[in-house]
């Protein structure tokens, strides 16, 4: 009986023990599957991409993004509105000069190009300033005459209105033959001395010996004597 006994204590004691393994090692089974999903609990959560960070970095941008924005739009804009004054002068200038207009109805779709624009426009400018000048000295002219006709008037009253406080001056009046006969006796003197001062076998002399001629024989004290020596002559010839 004692025999039996310990065989059966011994027997529970083996039991036991393997129960004791079997625990340990179900616990060990389980402590490692935690830690598995410990692990991959972790390595998801990192993976997983930080959402409320992302929202408050945006949050952070978003305004610097905003400025630069309206930067570049306000630079666009004020670049367009220079690009239409451009094209608005252009267009001005094509049609306020008339060189700008097309001529060709065939190439009318072809646009003149800016550089033939501004060179046709400097053209027309040069071209009505020489209009200008022009009109200018057909004025001055056109005064010169004015003021030479206003003299011309003012003789031709003084005329009418001698012959009219003197009627019987006409009488006495010297013949177209005796006027003659006085501008006959200047030119016969002016050519004796145009005739021995002055060369004609060249235009050359000619230009510059008329030019020593008018200035030697034709001084108004020499005329006077001319013709104060003519009225003699013919005043003698008459009495």
């Amino acid at each position: 009986m004692t025999g039996r006994a310990e065989d059966g204590g011994a027997a529970g004691r083996r039991r036991r023990g393997l129960v004791g393994e079997a625990l340990f090692m179900e616990n060990a089974r389980k402590g490692s599957i935690v830690s598995r999903a410990n692990s991959i609990g972790s390595t998801s959560a990192s993976s997983v991409p930080n959402t409320d960070d992302e929202d408050s970095d945006c949050a952070q941008e978003s305004p610097k993004d905003t400025y630069k924005d309206q930067r570049r739009r306000a630079h666009t804009q004020a670049e367009q509105k220079r690009r239409d004054a451009i094209k608005k002068g252009y267009n001005d200038l094509q049609a306020i000069v008339p060189t700008c207009e097309q001529q060709d109805f065939s190439i009318s779709s072809q646009k003149l190009s800016k550089a033939i624009v501004l060179q046709k426009t400097i053209d027309y400018i040069q071209f009505l300033h020489k209009e200008k000048k022009k009109q200018e000295e057909e004025v001055s002219t056109l005064r010169k005459d004015v003021m030479a006709l206003k003299i011309m008037k003012v003789n031709y009253e003084q005329i009418v209105k001698a012959h009219q406080d003197n009627p019987n001056e006409g009488k006495n009046q010297i013949s177209d033959e005796v006027k003659f006969n006085v501008f006959q006796g200047i030119m016969d003197s002016l050519f004796q001395s145009f005739n021995a001062s002055v060369s004609v076998t060249s235009f050359q002399e000619l230009s510059a010996c008329v030019f020593s001629w008018i200035e030697e024989h034709c001084k108004p004290q020499t005329l006077r004597d001319i013709v104060i020596g003519v009225l003699h002559k013919v005043k003698s010839q008459l009495y």
